[in-house]
C-alpha cells in the first residue's frame, strides 16, 4: 500500500479517426518499441477489413467483441496458512476491458496468417462470433473461478491484509 495517498486516474485521449477511447487503449497495447503510427496502421487496416467484410460500423463490432471477451471474475492467488490457493475476484469494467483487450491482441498474435491487422481482425470477428482464443480464455477464466468458488471467503481476507 502506498503511503503517499491515492493516483488520480488518468483520462485516456481518444484517437483521430474514430474518435473513442476503447480504440486507443487498443492502438497503446498493440504498439511496440514505442512505434505508435504502426500501431495505427495495423489497427485502421484490421478496421477497414472488417467493414468489407461485415458490411456493419467496424466500431460497434470491436465494441462488441470487446464486451464479449470481457471477464466478470478473475483468480488472484492468495496465499493462506502455508498454501496458496485460487481466490475468485470480481473486477471492475476497466481492468476487465484490459484484460479483454490483452487477451485479444495475445490470440491475434498467435494465429497464423498474413500481418497483424489481418489476424487481429479475425480475432475481433471470432470474439464477436463467441468463438476464438480470447473467447476461450475467457471461459477457462470462469470455470477456475467456479472451480474455485469454495475458496471465495478469502476475498474479505484481502483488503484487510493489504
Amino acid at each position: 500500500m502506498s503511503r503517499r495517498g491515492t493516483v488520480e486516474k488518468k483520462a485516456v485521449k481518444s484517437d483521430p479517426i474514430y474518435r473513442n477511447r476503447l480504440v486507443n487503449m487498443l492502438i497503446r497495447r498493440i504498439m511496440k518499441h514505442g512505434k505508435k503510427s504502426l500501431a495505427y496502421q495495423i489497427l485502421y487496416q484490421a478496421m477497414k477489413r472488417i467493414k468489407q467484410k461485415t458490411k456493419k460500423n467496424p466500431l460497434s463490432v470491436l465494441r462488441q467483441a470487446i464486451r464479449g471477451v470481457t471477464p466478470d471474475i478473475v483468480v488472484k492467488a492468495r496465499r493462506v496458512g502455508g498454501s496458496t490457493h485460487q481466490v475468485p475476484i470480481e473486477i471492475g469494467s476497466t481492468q476487465g476491458k484490459a484484460l479483454a483487450i490483452r487477451w485479444l491482441l495475445t490470440a491475434s498474435r498467435k494465429r497464423p496468417g498474413r500481418n497483424m491487422a489481418f489476424k487481429l481482425s479475425s480475432e475481433l470477428l471470432d470474439a464477436v462470433k463467441r468463438s476464438g482464443d480470447a473467447i476461450r480464455k475467457k471461459e477457462e477464466t470462469h470455470r477456475m473461478a467456479e472451480a474455485n468458488k469454495a475458496f471465495a471467503h478469502f476475498r474479505q481476507s484481502i483488503h484487510e491484509q493489504g
